[in-house]
């Protein structure tokens, strides 16, 4: 059977799976797993963040981590996260960094509670990120959490996902990333909500950014890459969540998962596996001991 080639980003979350941590990962550590995963090939490495270090206390060395990194050798972008203008300005202000990601919820309850403001003054910061990544030369990715479904009782539908991604488009976003927050999404949901966004636009770069349990991550992915989307997130391991959501994490779905998954329909993916495992080994022995 051939190997089919397909221009699909994987976008590795260390941040993402650190965060959640109930111990705080030394500067050095995350330097030394950082520096192996970027020598594994991924499209994007989402690194750290750029937010309160009382509200997220793991990434308040972000700015530390990234003075250790070795981008020297790598075509790996780094994306770092940013919950308002303060952040913007700061990961702005490094050239090293490429993306700048920023979750706006179409669950006015959530957004409340991940960035301390509703949805409309996250529609404002979107507006003054882009004018910042103009200027600087780097991309916003929005991250539309709750894309699938809240836990809040909020209203939610489908066609509310298509009007924001429409509102981003029309903002000048090019880069959007489907988030199932809290990981409450059936395999079904992940191909309804991709095959209506994905087609309906199609001059934005479409992302899933999907948490699940491992036993149905490899169904959740294959039906992602179904849909057409370009863009998939992981995490070694499973680890990941937001600490914002729910007190039960539901971790990112696992690297090595989406790894089988592109063996078993011969789809080719750019990764240095001999890396990866060692970033994994790294990752197990050194961070989660």
């Amino acid at each position: 059977m051939e190997v089919v080639k397909k221009n699909l980003k994987i976008i590795e979350c260390p941040r993402d799976a650190m965060q959640g941590l109930s111990f705080f990962v030394p500067t050095e550590a995350k330097i030394q797993y950082l520096n192996l995963l970027l020598k594994a090939g991924f499209d994007t490495l989402d690194f750290g963040s750029f937010v309160s270090p009382k509200a997220v206390p793991q990434m308040a060395d972000t700015a530390e981590v990234l003075a250790g990194l070795d981008v020297s050798s790598t075509q790996t972008k780094l994306l770092a996260i940013v919950a308002n203008m303060r952040g913007v300005e700061m990961a702005c202000s490094h050239p090293e960094i490429h993306y700048l990601g920023f979750p706006l919820s179409v669950s006015e309850t959530f957004q409340q509670r991940n960035t301390n403001a509703g949805i409309e003054q996250g529609l404002e910061l979107i507006k003054q990120a882009l004018d910042s990544c103009a200027k600087t030369h780097k991309e916003l990715v929005v991250y539309l959490s709750m894309a699938f479904g809240n836990p809040y009782k909020d209203n939610y539908s489908i066609e509310l996902v298509a009007d924001y991604a429409g509102i981003l488009q029309e903002m000048g976003v090019k880069i959007i990333s489907l988030a199932d927050t809290v990981g409450i999404a059936s395999t079904d949901d992940v191909e309804l909500l991709g095959n209506k966004i994905v087609p309906q636009f199609p001059n934005l770069e479409i992302g899933m950014h999907l948490h699940s349990n491992p036993i149905s991550a490899k169904e959740k992915l294959a039906a992602a890459l179904a849909t057409g989307c370009v863009r998939i997130d992981t995490a070694l391991h499973g680890l990941g969540g937001c600490p914002f959501a729910e007190d039960k994490l539901v971790g990112n779905v696992p690297t090595e998962i989406l790894v089988q998954l592109a063996s078993e329909i011969r789809l080719a993916i750019d990764l240095d596996l001999e890396m990866l495992n060692k970033a994994k080994e790294f990752l197990l022995t050194e961070i989660l001991i």
